[in-house]
């Protein structure tokens, strides 16, 4: 074999695999490509990569072999057992200090697993979520990169110079931290991607079943969104698709498609997390569950004809009620991603991992799904208190929800009594009025615990951490269960 010239390899010539390949080239790298469909790799090579920089190779050994040292691979297939049946097949071909890159959407779990594992193979591991679908992956994704931090150095080149850049050109693409890190913080933007659609979905359907507005004029409305606030590429996608003509009846195609939804698991995954570290994702988990909900499309189409409420009809001043959606819709990020940065705080404590918040919302300004013009707010919120417990305490983001919170009502209200739901929506409104609540009513709860269990309360009179119990039926004994949270 000829000296090595590539200067990193890729396996798994998808859509994603494919763009970022051509993004590196076009980055001045050299890229050795391999498929488990070897006629991939010539269709790729001869078609959109003819005359690029690229290394055909019809074998992992192939792709070794043409690589520089320190060896550095990306994976691009399937989540879970395809990776490691790929890492199972590189490893033994690899030298100390190769470095093997998954870019997937794994489970963080399964990251730090593999950079353990690797590690004591003298192999560098990293697990890096890759954001901003088919067209990020081609003119520049948000990277979030964790795992093995002595890869770092070796990737850093490659990674931030193919990543979506902010206006002054830094990168959207810094080092997240240690073992699944990176992964999680992509799990995190995914569930916050979650909630972003089903708050554009909920803002549609209050135009649609309440305001009586064809897809064109909601379109319009979506436009002038995004030339504020609102601005993001969500909001612009959704402007798009709703301007969009069906080819075959010449009406909105988002009309014709069916009600039901799919999902890959993140969000399912960024929620189960959530209730293992107690913190209340609420708006994310009822993304979560209208998708689940929507599935069910002959069930619901049952219980249309059995079950009543409402028809949604409005009398009101239909300008200034959009206007309140959009303070609604506003609010309501605000408090999704609040929730999806106390989640990444909670995760941090609870494995050591150094997260920086303000470099997260850097990643995430542009490239990826979730890019949204107050980001930049965030990130700023952060870098003035690295310490802040949640967004919605820092000055700015405590003022805008303020002033927002009056037509978040009204929307929020008007939703409820005319029966249009609104999961996310009402949802993030209870946990705002919560979070800002001095006193909540757990008190009761915990008194219902200590009556049918004998869990004990804590007393306000008395110090944090005594516990105590009453024998409220005159029955129970003094015996009283050990205390503990799940």
């Amino acid at each position: 074999m000829s000296e090595p010239t590539a200067d990193i390899g890729l396996i798994g010539l998808a859509v994603m695999g494919e763009n970022l390949v051509l993004n590196m080239e076009s980055r001045g790298y050299t890229v050795a490509v391999f498929n488990r469909t070897t006629s991939k790799v010539d269709e790729f090579v001869n078609g959109r990569g003819k005359g690029k920089k690229l290394v055909g190779t019809h074998s992992v050994k192939d792709l070794v072999a043409s690589l520089k040292r320190p060896r550095k691979i990306m994976i691009m297939v399937k989540a879970g057992a395809p990776v490691d049946a790929v890492i199972d097949e590189l490893a033994p071909l690899l030298e100390a200090g190769d470095i093997l890159i998954d870019g997937g959407n794994t489970h963080y779990p399964d990251t730090t697993r593999r950079t353990r594992a690797l590690k004591e193979k003298g192999l560098l591991f990293v697990g890096t979520g890759v954001s901003g679908g088919e067209e990020g992956a081609l003119k520049g994704p948000s990277i979030m990169p964790g795992g093995n931090p002595d890869a770092w150095p070796h990737v850093k080149p490659i990674f931030q110079a193919i990543a979506a850049k902010v206006d002054d050109g830094t990168p959207c693409c810094d080092w997240v931290g240690a073992e699944g890190a990176g992964h999680y913080v992509k799990m995190v933007h995914n569930g916050i991607e979650y909630g972003d659609m089903q708050l554009c979905c909920e803002a549609y359907q209050l135009m649609k079943d309440l305001l009586g507005m064809d897809a064109p004029a909601m379109s319009e409305v979506f436009g002038r969104w995004n030339k504020g606030k609102l601005d993001s590429y969500l909001v612009e996608i959704t402007r798009d698709i709703l301007a969009f003509k069906d080819e075959i009846t010449g009406t909105p195609l988002v009309d014709q498609i069916l009600d039901t939804a799919g999902q890959k698991g993140t969000g399912k995954w960024t929620v189960t997390s959530a209730l293992d570290l107690g913190i209340p994702l609420t708006l994310i988990g009822e993304a979560v569950f209208s998708r689940c909900l929507s599935a069910q499309k002959d069930e619901r189409v049952v219980a249309s004809k059995v079950i009543h409420g409402p028809t949604p009809t409005f009398t009101g001043d239909k300008q200034a009620f959009i206007d309140d959606i959009e303070q609604a819709l506003y609010a309501s990020k605000l408090v999704s991603y609040a929730q999806g940065y106390a989640l990444m705080n909670a995760m941090a404590k609870d494995s050591g991992w150094e997260i920086n918040n303000g470099g997260v919302a850097l990643m995430w300004r542009g490239g990826c799904i979730i890019r949204s013009a107050f980001l930049g707010k965030i990130k700023d919120a952060f870098d003035t208190n690295p310490q802040l417990a949640n967004l919605l305490l820092d000055p700015y983001f405590t003022g805008e929800i303020t002033k927002a919170q009056a037509g978040w009502r009204r929307v929020c209200a008007s939703a409820v009594s005319q029966g249009v739901p609104l999961p996310a929506m009402t949802s993030a409104l209870a946990y705002f009025d919560g979070y800002r609540s001095g006193r909540l009513p757990a008190n009761l709860l915990q008194a219902q615990r200590d009556f049918f269990g004998a869990h004990t309360y804590e007393r306000l009179d008395k110090p944090r951490g005594e516990f105590f119990h009453t024998n409220w039926t005159g029955r129970g004994g003094t015996t009283s269960s050990s205390t503990y949270n799940v």
